[in-house]
């Protein structure tokens, strides 16, 4: 059976590096006979607001029922997006706040501190643009970004393993180097297809 793989751009913009790294991706694990969904956060009607917590039912948006089918459908989850200001871009936090409710990506247990992982049985991978070399942000900023996604939210749902590939420093990288780095994302869709 081929891998069923959703791509997921959690960068606004659809002129970016981010976008044009999705798209190596989709087109590289398409090519190696994968299924690819993709989903273009900037193209979603939401509300990336979630108002009241969990102490109130907030109605999901058609397009967010479709994620949750998409998500739910995959086996292989690629998320590629840019760090700003040290962690997510706002659009996709809000797009995480949304979908990966209880009864969805988790549940709590009752009278227990443990908790069912309901999105168990898939693996994931990070594509991350950043201005800050990897290095620097790896070992002075300790990786908040890639902590909060890897750790706190995909492993959280029971979603592993999660590879996480650092690209950057974009400001100031040459054409050449930004090219080298869709070569990757493509590389690694070719790869993620041929499973």
């Amino acid at each position: 059976m081929a891998p069923r793989i959703l791509v997921i751009l959690g960068q606004p913009s659809a002129h970016s590096l981010s976008a044009a790294m999705a798209q190596a991706y989709r087109d590289g694990a398409s090519a190696a006979g994968a299924e690819v969904r993709f989903l273009a956060l900037g193209d979603l009607a939401f509300d990336p607001i979630l108002h009241h917590g969990y102490r109130q039912i907030q109605p999901l948006e058609p397009d967010l029922e479709a994620a949750q089918a998409d998500i739910a459908w995959a086996g292989h989850l690629v998320w590629v997006y840019p760090i700003w200001w040290g962690g997510l871009p706002a659009l996709l936090k809000g797009f995480l706040d949304r979908v990966f409710l209880p009864g969805f990506a988790f549940k709590y247990r009752p009278h227990s501190a443990l908790w069912d992982r309901l999105l168990a049985g898939r693996s994931a991978e990070l594509l991350v643009t950043m201005d800050s070399p990897p290095w620097y942000y790896r070992w002075v900023q300790r990786q908040p970004g890639h902590r909060q996604m890897k750790k706190t939210i995909l492993e959280f749902s029971g979603i592993r393993p999660v590879r996480v590939h650092s690209f950057g420093p974009v400001v100031r990288s040459s054409e050449a180097t930004r090219a080298g780095w869709i070569a990757q994302a493509r590389a690694l869709g070719l790869r993620a297809g041929g499973r």
